[in-house]
């Protein structure tokens, strides 16, 4: 597909401001402009569906400018820069543009990095997904879980809704890390439950952010709202408060996404250059995108893209009934997978295996003869 009729070069590239890292960049041209590239930075200049959203539509030219200032990579040279998404004549036709481009870029096994824009345009990164005929699971870094008010809300706070209501339905896992309790309510706590979808605390990760690693590690595409960030480090998001992640800690995720084999898109959402102080926002946010490269960039091939048979396998006996728990060591990373069984389908007559990202601390809770809470959740939704 010529993606061309969706974009349009980035006004940063009219006046680039000279550096090793601009050098080192492709500017989309055609459909080959992609091909054999690894990275693809993407802006969307869209915000209608965030009521406060006057100034993130104009934030992903300011964002590149403060990216490509910093430090290049000396041998990845791999990188398009696609331009922009202009908004369509309605929010949804900017979706359908987005889900094209994203789309495009799974498919020539290129990272698309989108910079928003609002937070509502991950349902255009995720109907990207729509025709590849797999399974996705989605992870948002929020301080909200984004249900909105109704079923019908399907703004910038509400997306959720279009994504878990859109038919037909692709999603098979959705987490969220780092929600704050006060800014949830009771009802979509318990709602998130019933679906057996994982929500991770603030709190809970911020005691040991490396708890973080096994629930970015299993996400197909990745949604990062820059107000999960605390006010004090990232001024320019309408809604981030006095609490929230640190910026070390933000750029900590940021890597552990870009060495995820599994991901394979990533969108950083709702920064607003009218409330940007001295660009520290955007300078931030350049450096998230950094990280995702550098993650990228030390990348070691290990499940899925390589094999499982080249991992250490631990065979847990978990009660007196002989039932066991099977775990997978890389010897590559020293990450660790959890075996989760599920019964074939009708023309199958043998068991069929679902690998899931986990911890040792997983490991451990298994040999005190418990079922991790990780286990159990996705065995729910596969049985």
């Amino acid at each position: 597909m010529d993606l061309s009729v969706f974009l349009v070069q980035s006004a940063y590239w009219d006046t680039p401001e000279s550096s090793l890292f601009t050098k080192q960049v492709e500017l989309y041209d055609n459909e080959q402009s992609i091909a054999g590239k690894q990275i693809a930075l993407l802006g969307v200049l869209e915000s209608r569906n965030f009521e406060e959203g006057e100034g993130i539509a104009n934030g992903p030219d300011i964002i590149r400018s403060e990216f490509f200032k910093l430090t290049p990579f000396d041998d990845f040279t791999k990188i398009v820069d696609l331009g922009n998404i202009l908004p369509g004549e309605r929010v949804e036709d900017t979706y359908f543009a987005l889900s094209q481009v994203c789309k495009a870029c799974v498919k020539a096994n290129v990272l698309p990095i989108i910079i928003g824009g609002s937070q509502d345009l991950t349902f255009g990164q995720y109907k990207g997904y729509e025709d590849l005929e797999q399974t996705v699971n989605i992870v948002t870094i929020d301080h909200s879980l984004d249900f909105g008010t109704s079923p019908n809300d399907h703004s910038a706070s509400g997306y959720l809704n279009s994504v878990i209501l859109h038919r037909p339905n692709f999603l098979f896992n959705y987490a969220n890390v780092g929600n704050q309790r006060y800014y949830n309510q009771k009802a979509v706590l318990e709602l998130m439950e019933k679906m057996y979808f994982d929500t991770h605390r603030l709190g809970e990760m911020q005691q040991d952010l490396a708890q973080s690693e096994p629930v970015i590690r299993y996400a197909d595409m990745i949604s990062f709202d820059v107000s999960s960030i605390r006010f004090s480090e990232m001024p320019a998001a309408n809604t981030a408060g006095p609490n929230g992640f640190f910026g070390n800690e933000a750029a900590q995720m940021a890597r552990y996404a870009g060495l995820s084999e599994r991901l394979s898109s990533i969108g950083f959402y709702n920064y607003n250059e009218q409330l940007d102080i001295r660009n520290q926002g955007a300078k931030l946010v350049a450096q998230l995108i950094w990280f995702v490269i550098d993650g990228f960039h030390a990348r070691m091939g290990d499940y899925p893209r390589g094999a499982i048979s080249d991992c250490e396998k631990y065979i847990v006996m978990v009660d007196d009934n002989g039932e066991e728990m099977v775990f997978y060591k890389s010897h590559l990373t020293n990450r660790w997978w959890l075996e989760v069984q599920y019964p074939a389908g009708p023309k199958e007559n043998q068991m069929r295996h679902h690998l899931v990202p986990c911890s040792y601390q997983d490991f451990i809770i298994a040999s005190n003869q418990e079922v991790p809470d990780r286990w159990w959740k996705v065995y729910q939704k596969l049985v």
